[in-house]
């Protein structure tokens, strides 16, 4: 794909839809019972390969283009797949489905792509093996492919060591399979749409602080589900938008979930010129159009809590932060090593060849913008941040940029360069 400055970009666009909900609405369809009925689903590769792996299960799920009916079979109504479960190139289908398959009356196998197969599991193997799971590596180093023998689980008090919906959401799907309550703490809060959805499904499921609760019930029960448009989708156009000459970008129906909403916080320390309308908070996942304009912007610091709220669009920071007035410093951010690609270390050594002044730390960057960028040839690693990111950075470089494997973005936005090109003026 390439990439060519570009002298505004004006317009409205409606995003796909989250891709953390998709994930979730066809796991909490497929083990609860009667109807669930999904609108706004995500067609992504990742969402699919969770469809994918429960129909191996025994779920039907019908999906005519537009709406997801997953036909669920309560939660102990799954069968033996024939076959290895192929999780394709997400982690959160692996992490999250492992907890399921933690509890159930047979064996199961996990297996991913080359990408996968480099991430780390051991974060979800720890706590399921202490509520008394059989899960293995198959290759004894703590990635895929696993091994899960369906045990019978009991119910713990989890310290994570990460703030992780992953592990999180991994932890409370084995505790509805569990003898008694089970909980997890995390140093900060992540994403908690799996504690929204299992309370409207029917779970019983308390947060307090840092902690999430949950205890077992006899059933979850189908439900209708609308489907935001996904945050992390719509960073590159709020980055797009607000370092682009001559722009005004909306954003129709953005999820502005707050355990979400870290790179808004971002824009506003830095001064960018943004707007909410439209703003609807009563199904559990606030939405709003979202507006920015060209902005004059000024560094920042992007440490602590607000890490685990925006660690995908993380890569779109950075480049937002390129063309910012001072140093923005990214820390506690080491999560970024263990993602697709070790963003890290592709942004830093992407955007510095493009001329940028960037400088990667242990944990995060430092970024002193203001450095006019210029036209490179961009490795994604098949990383669909990175790729996207890249675009965006394209948009505002002299010459011509070039990103190998563009085709990545199909994992979250397959429609991200048509919809990035009509926006152009």
């Amino acid at each position: 794909m390439k990439i060519n400055r570009v002298r505004s970009l004006n317009g409205e666009i409606t995003i796909p839809g989250d891709k953390s909900i998709s994930h979730r609405s066809i796991m909490f369809g497929s083990i609860a019972d009667g109807i669930t009925e999904v609108h706004g689903f995500l067609n992504g590769a990742d969402c699919i390969s969770s469809m994918n792996c429960f129909r191996q299960m025994g779920i039907d799920i019908d999906y005519d283009g537009s709406v997801v009916t997953v036909h669920g079979k309560g939660l102990h109504g799954l069968s033996k797949p024939e076959g290895t479960l192929d999780v394709g190139n997400s982690g959160t289908t692996t992490r999250l489905i492992s907890g399921i398959l933690a509890a159930q009356p047979f064996a199961s196998r996990l297996i991913g792509d080359a990408s996968i197969c480099k991430r780390p599991m051991k974060r979800i193997m720890t706590p399921l093996s202490m509520m008394g799971a059989d899960i293995t590596s198959e290759l004894g180093n703590d990635c895929a492919p696993l091994l899960i023998n369906g045990k019978e689980l009991h119910g713990i008090h989890y310290n994570s060591p990460v703030a992780s919906a992953q592990v999180k959401s991994c932890v409370l799907l084995a505790g509805l399979y569990a003898d008694g309550e089970t909980s997890v703490t995390e140093p900060y809060v992540s994403r908690n749409h799996t504690e929204l959805m299992l309370e409207s499904f029917g779970g019983n499921i308390k947060t307090e602080g840092t902690t999430a609760t949950v205890k077992p019930v006899d059933k979850l029960v189908g439900q209708k589900i609308l489907v935001p448009g996904d945050i992390s989708s719509a960073a590159y156009f709020l980055v797009a938008g607000l370092i682009t000459p001559n722009s005004c970008i909306t954003i129709k129906n953005v999820g502005i979930n707050p355990t979400r909403d870290g790179i808004l916080e971002v824009i506003k320390a830095m001064g960018g010129d943004m707007e909410y309308s439209n703003v609807v908070s009563g199904c559990g996942e606030p939405t709003a159009d979202i507006t920015v304009r060209t902005s004059s912007l000024k560094g920042c610091v992007i440490e602590g809590s607000i890490i685990p709220k925006l660690i995908d669009e993380i890569p779109a920071i950075a480049v937002l932060a390129c063309f910012a007035d001072g140093e923005t410093i990214i820390r506690d951010a080491q999560e970024l090593k263990v993602k697709e690609s070790n963003r890290i270390d592709v942004m830093v050594n992407a955007l510095s060849s493009m001329g940028a002044d960037i400088t990667a730390t242990d944990d995060g960057m430092i970024i002193r913008g203001g450095k006019p960028l210029h036209g490179a040839v961009i490795d994604s690693h098949l990383d669909h941040r990175i790729a996207m990111s890249f675009a965006i950075a394209g948009l505002n470089a002299d010459g011509d940029t070039e990103i190998t494997g563009a085709e990545c973005v199909n994992i979250s936005y397959p429609g991200f360069y048509d919809d990035l090109g009509g926006l152009e003026r």
